[in-house]
């Protein structure tokens, strides 16, 4: 996050934690998974740039981080699921995977349950999903875990910076 000319990190304390299995869908949002399409990493600047939305509340993603991120992508480290309505890209998210784990940093929808649908998609994919945020969208199917200090905690990364592996 931005602040003056530093770029700042956070790590909230508590942070929820999605498990594929753990994934409620509800008969309304599988009526959703089946009416949209989804890809993954085909529209990652689109996905960015609409999670940037300077009239969104709470936006935080300047151009500076936008730029990180796409680099990060372009290295093969973050990574988008794109929700289309035919040729509309209506809902998507995008986020930083390490071994199993995929840290998602924002999500956006311009159609109802777009993000969602988004997030079912990743979860069919990913080891776990880390939907960043204790908001109420997804909080019948989190767990909050409580942030344990690198690189002891359960989240420590070990092996080369070329080849992470995660302690869960």
């Amino acid at each position: 996050m931005p602040h003056g000319d530093l770029l700042l990190w956070w790590s909230p304390m508590r942070r929820g934690v999605l498990r594929p299995g753990d994934l409620r869908i509800s008969r309304s949002l599988a009526r959703s998974v089946r009416r949209f399409t989804t890809t993954s990493d085909t529209a990652f600047t689109d996905v960015i740039d609409a999670c940037a939305d300077p009239s969104r509340p709470g936006a935080w993603i300047d151009r500076p981080i936008r730029d990180a991120y796409v680099r990060l992508h372009e290295l093969g480290w973050a990574h988008s699921v794109e929700v289309w309505d035919g040729a509309s890209l209506v809902g998507g998210l995008y986020g930083v995977a390490i071994g199993s784990l995929f840290a998602g940093e924002s999500m956006f929808h311009r159609a109802t349950d777009a993000s969602k649908v988004a997030l079912v998609d990743l979860g069919s994919a990913a080891g776990l999903s880390d939907p960043d945020r204790r908001s109420g969208r997804h909080r019948t199917s989190r767990r909050l875990v409580t942030h344990d200090p690198l690189p002891d905690g359960p989240l420590a990364t070990r092996g080369t910076p070329g080849s992470p592996q995660l302690s869960v």
